[in-house]
């Protein structure tokens, strides 16, 4: 019946490869200008994104989706798939370093011995500093008062596993309690 079998594309597919590439259109508009000039989009694309942003209607901004979409087709999606894919990954990358420190701060709150553990794993820190932050958070929590000192807690357990973790020397205390 059709003599290329492999190069026929169903309506249905075609549609949906056209509404996959419109949606990657859309994640680039979620993105600052700074990071845009860094993917290398073409000047039309660009400037399709960059009017997107300033679009306050709702119909023109569906018309100017499509359009994005529509130059999204002459456009190799790989390289922007792969930017956001690795502003995702770092993204993620923060957030498992973010959950570290708070497990860390967890112990350090909950037990007396963990501040030990904490300065055998991360030398660099300001025991004292470290002690009195622990005392005030937990007279903080006794009282009910607002978080400041919990904030401030995180805070310095986040400045001393970065600087640790610079130094490429990273511990294991945030994954000890876990064991």
């Amino acid at each position: 019946m059709f003599e290329n079998q492999d190069e026929w594309v169903s309506k249905t597919r075609m549609k949906k490869q056209m509404n996959d590439l419109q949606d990657l259109g859309m994640a680039l508009t979620k993105l600052s200008t700074d990071t845009l000039k860094k993917i290398g989009l073409s000047e039309e694309l660009f400037e399709a994104v960059q009017t997107y942003k300033k679009i306050t209607s709702n119909g023109a901004l569906k018309r100017q989706a499509q359009f994005i979409g529509r130059l999204m087709r002459d456009t190799d999606p790989e390289p922007i798939e792969q930017f956001l894919a690795k502003l995702r990954g770092d993204n993620a990358a923060h957030n498992a370093f973010l959950q570290r420190v708070e497990q860390a701060r967890g112990r350090l709150i909950a037990d007396d011995g963990a501040l030990t553990a904490f300065i055998a794993d991360y030398p660099l820190a300001d025991a004292g500093k470290l002690r009195t932050l622990i005392r005030n958070t937990r007279k903080e929590q006794e009282q009910g008062k607002p978080p400041k000192n919990f904030r401030a807690l995180f805070q310095e357990i986040k400045a001393v596993m970065e600087d640790q973790q610079d130094g490429g020397d990273e511990a294991d205390f945030a994954e000890e309690g876990e064991e």
